[in-house]
């Protein structure tokens, strides 16, 4: 007991320094559902999945965002058919986010879906258009809560309920 007590101490005191020490760990090995800056980011548009999931890129950083509060109609989810207004969807956000369109990702409270996914509202950074709500307003989504996500529930609801009254998008082509 005698000879491991100071070699206890020493351990414990090398232990207890290590977390007042700051990282310096390159932002490519930050946390998974951490963003340089904390909640936003500046990125570039690299790729469009379909019409509400996109992949940027954040510094030396590849990541595919899914955009929350609006889910837009399959057009490639395994084993499912491509759904009524799928294509136009996928079409619609590519026009307002092409690749290479720079845009400012904006976590909510929870960071991620079960995909790995970062979850964000995405605003298109030349004129600060909100893509997440320019989509359901116009008719390409159906609205998607997930709490605790629920930052801009109050304007998805409002832009939905517009759309499904003006019949415009999926509203007025899709039926069921």
């Amino acid at each position: 007991m005698r000879r491991t007590a100071p070699l206890l101490l020493v351990l414990g005191a090398l232990l207890a320094g290590c977390g007042s020490r700051p990282s310096t760990a390159p932002a490519d090995t930050a946390p998974a559902d951490a963003l340089p800056g904390a909640v936003e980011a500046n990125a570039t548009v690299v790729a469009l999945t379909d019409g509400d999931t996109i992949s940027v890129r954040i510094g030396s950083r590849k990541e595919k965002v899914r955009l929350i509060g609006i889910d837009t109609p399959e057009t490639k989810k395994p084993n499912t058919p491509i759904q009524c207004y799928g294509p136009e969807a996928s079409a619609y956000t590519a026009s307002l986010v092409p690749v290479g369109t720079k845009v400012r990702v904006e976590r909510d409270a929870e960071a991620r879906d079960v995909y790995g996914r970062l979850l964000a509202y995405v605003y298109r950074a030349t004129d600060g258009l909100f893509v997440n709500l320019d989509v359901i307003r116009h008719g390409y989504a159906r609205q998607l809560t997930i709490a605790p996500n629920t930052a801009h529930e109050a304007d998805f609801t409002a832009a939905v309920q517009a759309a499904q009254r003006s019949r415009i998008g999926l509203w007025g082509t899709c039926t069921g």
